[in-house]
């Protein structure tokens, strides 16, 4: 019995996946709870807490570090709920640039996938990058704290361990990936005991503590500008890079049981949870803070590993304690590498990227993207080169995954907002069945809209009137013969929600807020920590983003347009497709 249920799930989640054009060929490891361990292990929101400390400290101060936190994370669960939103209604490994393909209009829907494709796969590898070096760093600190005397610490020496950190990766994703759904579980105990260890100690043990005005009440401006408000917001994307990545969970849709529900699920469980633990660290953080300028001066580059020791008073101590972080930096790392290759696999499979036949490859036994792994990594650790030449100019790169993410967000977060007051949108629909008999809204081909049909939630007495799915919208293309054939397109398919959503003017207004606050976020990303501005410190990471954007419209425009039709349509899921022409969750 439970075989049986567990294969007619399966074939399920293959049954929505081919709904929305492609074949199942990765192993669907993950059920819910190994899911939320890997959401959570992605965001680790405490441990971050701790490696930002000092950027938000530097400008805003204590309160605006309490103050932005309770901002930062309530506004990024909203900006989540409209990405799980569409995580539920189309549960598949591309995210961002399938869903602004179905979203956008049709004269826009290939070139503006194609750049959120390149968008949010340098993202990725930016964040594989950006954690591999914060996990090298912290164990490269944790060796200056002991031997302070004896060791010369250099920036390629932290690369060097960065790619320590790379390799482990790689043999947990390549060589034992069955490992990493039972690995995720435990990551939650680890998480949330190596929290309670070190808020416990850190109360108990650091003297003297802060006053609740120092926390609550003080600002500091420490990059000169001219208002505090200023500085608020400059230091307030410490905050908000505590929370990029949720995310993660996406990339993983075809690899997880029941993915439009359990994604969604995750995503907002781990803010909730992480957002939780992150705030009561940041509280005992600056309670616990000590003398500011030993802990911001520390010769170990990280402030929250002098606090350690400031605390307990004892070398080993102190290393046992950053030992904890180091190694939920290292299993996040891990898992942001999964992440970014099945990002790369993905785009690659579509013909979005240079070699894609070479990316989209999937190992016959294993099922996952070995090709993708290896590239994307190989990639990143060309990145972590540049902090031998300057850990400033490698904070560029980090930049690159709040701007890089964010922009990424905002064009299918958007484009959902106007197709949701438009009413586009069908309701989701329940029932049995392999494949749910769809109920959708008339489309109409030539104008690319959908005819209006009213957003109702779960609770609504009546449903839309049912409407017989149309067989799927074809284009002439030519085959390897130059001769005119008949192929699926994925362009005009029609808008179902999944199981999860915010119904009616609730969803409206979350989704509005949640692009406002986008824009907020991709806006104040880029500017410097400091109003007094050099070649040194200045924020390149404009030029970063803006890079990639120009190289991905650049290379559309030789080589792209040619290859990248968007989203393709796998032959061995038409038959099932021609059943049930919705874009849904089911």
């Amino acid at each position: 019995m439970v075989n049986l249920s567990l294969n007619k799930a399966a074939s399920r989640d293959s049954d929505t996946l081919a709904l929305l054009g492609k074949k199942q060929v990765l192993k669907r490891r993950f059920g819910f709870w190994s899911l939320l361990g890997f959401a959570i292990c992605e965001l680790i929101t405490w441990e971050t807490v701790l490696a930002l400390f000092s950027q938000g400290f530097s400008n805003g101060g204590p309160a605006g570090l309490v103050y932005g936190f309770i901002i930062a994370w309530s506004s990024t669960l909203s900006v989540y709920t409209v990405i799980s939103e569409l995580a539920s209604l189309a549960p598949i490994a591309g995210g961002q640039y399938y869903w602004v393909y179905m979203l956008a209009p049709p004269r826009w829907k290939v070139f503006s996938s194609y750049i959120v494709g390149w968008l949010t796969s340098m993202a990725w590898i930016a964040t594989v990058a950006t954690e591999t070096i914060f996990a090298g760093t912290i164990l490269q600190g944790l060796i200056i704290l002991d031997h302070e005397n004896s060791y010369m610490p250099q920036n390629w020496h932290g690369t060097l361990m960065a790619w320590l950190v790379v390799a482990v990766a790689i043999f947990v994703n390549a060589v034992i990936p069955g490992a990493l759904p039972r690995l995720e579980v435990f990551i939650i105990v680890f998480h949330i005991a190596g929290f309670i260890a070190i808020v416990s100690v850190l109360w108990v043990f650091a003297t003297p503590k802060n006053s609740a005005h120092f926390v609550f009440a003080t600002s500091l401006n420490e990059g000169g500008w001219s208002t505090q408000g200023l500085s608020y917001c400059v230091g307030f994307l410490g905050n908000v890079a505590t929370f990029v990545g949720a995310d993660a969970s996406v990339h993983l849709a075809e690899e997880v049981e029941n993915a439009a529900r359990n994604i969604p699920r995750a995503i907002i469980t781990s803010m909730c949870v992480n957002g939780a633990v992150g705030f009561v660290m940041m509280i005992t953080l600056l309670f616990c803070l000590g003398d500011v300028d030993t802990v911001l001066e520390t010769a170990t580059g990280y402030p929250f590993i002098q606090i350690f020791y400031d605390a307990v008073n004892d070398y080993a101590g102190a290393t046992v304690m950053g030992a904890v972080v180091l190694a939920l930096t290292w299993a996040c790392a891990t898992g942001i590498i999964t992440t970014a290759s099945r990002m790369v696999w993905s785009f690659a499979r579509d013909r979005g990227t240079p070699f894609s036949s070479a990316l989209s490859r999937v190992s016959g036994n294993k099922k996952i993207p070995v090709v993708a792994l290896l590239a994307g990594t190989g990639f990143a650790c060309l990145l972590t080169l540049i902090y031998i030449g300057s850990d400033t100019a490698f904070n560029d790169v980090i930049s690159l995954t709040i701007t890089g993410f964010y922009s990424s967000y905002f064009l299918p977060a958007s484009l959902l907002l106007y197709h949701r007051v438009k009413g586009n949108i069908a309701p989701h629909q329940t029932g049995g069945g392999d494949i749910l008999e769809a109920q959708a809204p008339t489309f109409d081909a030539e104008t690319g809209e959908h005819a209006p049909t009213k957003d109702r939630g779960s609770d609504d007495e009546d449903k839309a009137p049912e409407a017989r799915s149309p067989d799927l919208p074809t284009s002439d293309v030519l085959d390897s013969q130059h001769q005119p054939r008949r192929k699926f397109s994925l362009a005009n398919a029609q808008l179902v929600w999944g199981p999860f959503h915010l119904p009616g003017r609730i969803g409206i207004i979350n989704n509005a807020y949640a692009c406002v606050y986008m824009i907020f976020v991709i806006f104040w990303s880029v500017w410097p920590p400091q109003a007094d501005t050099n070649y040194q410190n200045m924020n390149y990471s404009i030029v970063v983003t803006g890079g990639v954007v120009i190289f991905s419209i650049v290379w559309y425009y030789i080589k792209g347009r040619k290859e990248y039709d968007g989203p393709t349509v796998d032959e061995e899921v038409e038959a099932v497709m021609r059943r049930g022409s919705v874009v849904a969750g089911r």
